[in-house]
């Protein structure tokens, strides 16, 4: 470090430095046992939540038992403003174990180093019987065993350029002297003279780089809002803090106490410049990214280009990917031969991440639009050990540090109270801290929302997709309707397959049969469901029949379970590890530090800032989840100012690339589908890209298929018979002019240019199931999925619906995952055997088997997707038969036979085969195989179903809608 930055004592410059300066007395001789040991944490990267100050004497700095060795490599000679004698500078380099860093010092700052090393022994010798009472008898020096130090010669002494080199071993051999013994190497003068910090040598946060104390300038944020009103660029104050630089990102932190102030992350903004022009400060140095511009203060221009140079190299050595332009232009690169793995419904993804959550020892990250404390991850629950606040609250209890972003809704629009999960989520334990966000006033932000889902488990495996660990999520294959207890058996795996795997993990944790789950833990006794339920109080919903009340009774049910069906909830999740994990975690960290800087409530110190681990150890995993395959991996988001502090939307752009270069087919689950844009009220291109691919494919003579699943009605309470939905109206107007009704529509394109051969390229469809609740009874599933399959090797799952809110990136925040399979194997494409991606076929034939109802011998039917007899004798076919079926029995809605309200009320009106005939109904209902029904496109297609302007509806902006 320059020479600026050192602390400096008033020194005489004639006084003498004697040789026997430094000698330890024999009650005085340091020994390696006396160096005072950090508290106890569960591992060693805790150590960023535990900085002390910077003149403590209890500070963990190096590694214990690890030398330091110092070699002087040269010395620079130059030559300031109109002084004769040149300034002379050593350039040091230091090991530390697999640690190597550079250092540029003065002789004076070598006697500065000597004389506060001097006042740090004399106040020993001032303690002296103190400290010898203190020391444990066993621990005192043997008599005789004073130790020597070698002196720090005089500056006159060395004058001569022709003794180059004997000064450079001499200060070798005095430094390497001091750093043998702990006295002097922990002292907090040694550690500024080297330029070390607790963080230096944390193996996850990656190489040691530049550190030092410098001066900073405040402000100089990019806040949207009412946060930011520009008075930093005219009033501004300089601190001092010592500032580290790690290989993708630095911080700086207060010297008085160790808290860190802030973390600028290197993004494709990172910039270093110098100079008065482009600083504003004489020798400053400026650091900017794409939410802030940082000026820091030399004392010398020379130390302005020091600093420059060594931020500017480490940061393009170690932190490239953070640097340049992606593909989709995301955020990260893609990440080769990550483990991953894909879950179907919420049982598998609940039990994996309860697995996971499990193992933790270092860090939580969980961010969510919706977090219910209560919710159980393995059902059917026996005691509340898996019960997610409870998991918490004992991994808080073992040392781990738990974060939770929540989206902080407009409480006038949605029910989901977050002050409520926050308010139980911190009244568990210190550790456990919990932020929500956007204010929506001070940050001008009404519409949009915090969409992402993702869990992560010390920064080396990642969670992500559709599922909130929320009321009403939980669901597997079975899709139950009803919930009167006495569940024997569920599949928390997903699939026997995975079952099997997961049952090997636990034989190899000693956790036989899933013992671990009915351990006895606090609270064991709170609703401890003896009646052997799945869905436990506010968790059994039909949302469509009457949205969640009274969220903080968790466990008393607000629906009647004996005649009103629950209604089901598919979803998709993903696992990824190693590199792609750390890039889930680095956005969590954006956001949560964004967060923190913008909201004024989250400055004190117990809510920290977080840092990024580094990619050099991303491929060193602790655990992995079971049933994973090696892929390749890329993460992709929508975010934008408001949201993280940068703008993206390379989840749109993987979307349009995906489809656009598919040569076979897409299978896209989705919650939304509003697209085809108009340039007035939508805006993204999903559905025009698609009716280009099948144009050209129609044009080519080539099959091509496209398989859309969405939920039959949208996921907002409402009764259309008696208007009381227009909510569910709006939706459905924007839905099916995306495609079939109007000009933009996708069928009406399509039929402009091949008329009804339309029906040979696309198929749209939802599910639906029934069950028996004294007489049988029927509810759609609600397909809360975002996903896209292409070609049998590409999968993007994430939280991002097809909608204009989620893909844009300029409104709602969205996290999502590109899968592109490495591992083949062979199949059958298009009649020709064809190598499809192990991971993107099994998630592809696990949905058709489930949605289909198809034996293991009925599977082959399925095996080429773009076959005749796939697409249409088994798919097309059974989804018309299906909804025949529901139709008779149950005149469901939404139906093709309701063209018009009028028409639906008669139909709500009177009587169905269910209720009339409950015999001949189960006769015709058990000839439905799985759950795949039409979608009905003549639903309502005489009525205008936007919104009256006189309600609350029609006086919502058109966009929060779309």
């Amino acid at each position: 470090m320059a020479e600026e930055f050192i602390d400096q004592t008033t020194l005489d410059p004639l006084t003498p430095v004697s040789p026997r300066d430094l000698e330890l007395g024999e009650d005085e001789v340091d020994r390696f046992q006396w160096e005072d040991s950090p508290d106890e944490l569960p591992s060693p990267y805790l150590l960023v939540y535990n900085i002390k100050a910077f003149k403590d004497r209890n500070r963990h700095v190096f590694l214990r038992g690890v030398p330091i060795i110092v070699h002087v490599e040269s010395i620079e000679r130059h030559l300031r403003g109109f002084k004769v004698r040149p300034s002379t500078v050593y350039l040091m380099r230091i090991t530390h174990g697999d640690f190597t860093w550079s250092l540029k010092k003065k002789f004076k700052h070598f006697e500065e180093l000597h004389r506060d090393l001097m006042k740090h022994k004399f106040k020993l010798r001032v303690i002296r019987p103190l400290a010898r009472l203190a020391v444990p008898q066993g621990l005192r020096s043997e008599p005789g065993a004073a130790l020597a130090i070698p002196a720090l010669p005089h500056q006159p002494e060395w004058a001569s350029m022709r003794q180059a080199s004997s000064k450079q071993k001499c200060l070798e051999e005095y430094l390497n002297s001091l750093l043998e013994k702990s006295f002097y190497r922990n002292y907090h003068a040694m550690l500024a003279f080297l330029d070390v910090s607790e963080l230096s040598f944390i193996q996850d946060l990656g190489p040691k780089g530049l550190e030092g104390m410098i001066r900073k300038r405040s402000g100089g944020h990019r806040i949207p809002g009412l946060n930011c009103c520009g008075r930093h660029r005219i009033c501004y104050q300089w601190s001092k803090r010592w500032i580290v630089i790690k290989d993708s990102f630095l911080l700086y932190m207060r010297p008085t106490n160790g808290v860190i102030s802030f973390v600028l992350l290197f993004d494709k903004g990172f910039n270093v410049q110098v100079g008065s022009r482009e600083t504003g400060a004489k020798y400053g140095v400026m650091i900017e990214n794409l939410s802030r511009t940082l000026i820091i203060k030399c004392s010398s221009y020379r130390q302005a280009c020091w600093w420059k140079q060594e931020i500017t190299n480490l940061a393009e050595r170690h932190g490239q990917d953070f640097l340049t332009d992606h593909r989709f232009d995301s955020f990260v690169p893609a990440r080769h031969g990550i483990p991953s793995r894909w879950f179907v419904n919420g049982s598998g993804y609940f039990s994996a991440v309860a697995d996971a959550l499990d193992e933790a020892k270092e860090e939580i990250f969980i961010a969510d639009w919706w977090l219910s404390p209560e919710i159980h991850l393995k059902r059917p629950a026996k005691n509340n050990h898996w019960r997610l606040d409870i998991i918490l609250k004992r991994k808080a209890e073992q040392g781990v540090r738990i974060f939770i972003l929540l989206y902080k809704e407009v409480g006038l629009a949605l029910g989901i109270n977050s002050e409520y999960s926050k308010r139980t989520l911190l009244a568990l334990h210190p550790n456990i801290t919990v932020m929500r966000h956007p204010d929506h006033v001070s940050s001008t932000v009404v519409l949009w929302a915090h969409h992402e889902k993702l869990v992560v488990i010390d920064q080396v495996v990642a969670f992500l997709g559709g599922l909130d660990l929320a009321y009403g999520r939980w669901d597997d294959q079975e899709y139950r309707l009803a919930d009167l207890g006495n569940v024997v058996e569920v599949d928390n795996a997903g699939t026997e397959e995975m079952n099997r795997n997961e049952q090997g993990s636990r034989e190899e944790r000693g956790d036989k049969d899933g013992s671990r789950a009915t351990e006895m833990t606090e609270g064991q006794d709170d609703e401890c469901n003896v009646d052997g339920k799945i869905w436990l109080g506010k968790d059994y919903c039909n949302f469509i029949k009457k949205d969640w009340v009274q969220l903080d009774k968790p466990f008393e049910d607000f629906i009647d379970r004996s005649d009103t069906p629950r209604m089901p909830w598919r979803d998709v999740g993903v696992v990824v590890h190693g590199g792609a994990a750390r890039d889930v975690a680095r956005h969590f960290i954006q956001r949560w530090n964004f967060t923190k800087t913008v909201k004024t409530k989250y400055k004190p110190s117990c809510f920290p800032y977080l840092l990024p681990k580094s990619q050099t150890t991303a491929d060193n995993l602790p655990f992995v989840i079971p049933g994973c395959v090696p892929a390749n991996v890329q993460i992709l988001r929508s975010v934008e100012c408001w949201s993280a502090g940068s703008s993206e939307n390379s989840i749109y752009n993987a979307y349009l690339h995906v489809i656009r270069d598919s040569q076979h087919f897409i299978y896209i689950e989705n919650q939304f589908f509003i697209t085809c844009a108009d340039e007035r009220h939508v805006y993204n291109q999903i559905g025009d890209v698609i009716v280009e691919r099948i144009l050209k494919a129609h044009r080519a003579r080539k099959t091509y298929r496209v398989y859309i699943v969405i939920p039959l009605l949208p996921g907002f309470e409402g009764d259309l018979s008696t208007g009381e939905g227009n909510s569910i109206q709006t939706i459905l107007h924007f839905t099916f002019r995306s495609i079939c009704r109007g000009e933009y529509s996708i069928v009406e394109r399509l039929k402009n240019d091949m008329g009804d051969d339309w029906v040979n390229y696309i198929t749209f469809c939802g599910l639906r199931t029934q069950a028996e609740l004294d007489k049988p009874v029927t509810e759609l599933i609600y397909i809360h999925s975002k996903m896209l399959i292409a070609d049998d090797r590409q999968v993007i799952i994430g939280s991002a619906n097809i909608n204009d809110r989620s893909m844009l990136g300029k409104r709602d925040s969205e996290l999502a995952v590109l899968v592109e399979d490495s591992e083949m194997q062979t199949s059958t494409m298009d009649g020709q055997d064809y190598q499809a991606g192990s991971f993107a076929l099994a998630l592809r034939l696990h949905c058709f088997r489930v949605h289909l109802g198809l034996s293991d011998d009925e599977m082959a039917g399925v095996q080429d997707p773009v076959s005749d007899q796939c697409f249409q004798e088994i798919w097309n076919a059974r989804a018309t038969t299906n909804a025949n079926i529901y139709d008779q029995v149950f005149k469901c809605v939404p139906s093709n036979s309701a063209p018009s309200l009028s028409h639906l009320r008669e139909i709500a009106s009177s009587p169905d085969l269910a209720s009339e005939n409950p015999g001949e109904a189960r006769e015709k209902l058990a000839r439905v195989r799985g759950f795949l029904v039409q979608y009905p496109l003549h639903f309502l297609n005489e009525e205008n179903l936007l919104p009256p302007l006189n309600c609350k509806e029609g006086m919502v902006p058109m966009e929060v809608w779309t």
